[in-house]
């Protein structure tokens, strides 16, 4: 049997990397209704970040291509 994966257990233990923040994927959450947001082929992602020298995690929320 293939292996089945998640978008969500993918992203975590990633990398994020922005303007203002860069650090570890700790946790994502899909996000409802985001297509207005981001388009009907992308799917939205609330994501725990983790930064290597601070004890503050942050939330971010990002967008994932889900169709062609």
């Amino acid at each position: 049997m293939a292996n089945l994966y998640t978008i969500e257990k993918l992203l975590e233990g990633k990398e994020y990397r922005s303007l203002t923040l860069t650090g570890e994927i700790i946790t994502a959450e899909k996000l409802d209704q985001t297509d207005f947001w981001f388009g009907a082929d992308k799917q939205g992602y609330r994501v725990l970040v983790r930064t290597p020298h601070s004890y503050k995690d942050h939330y971010r929320i990002l967008a994932v291509q889900v169709g062609e």
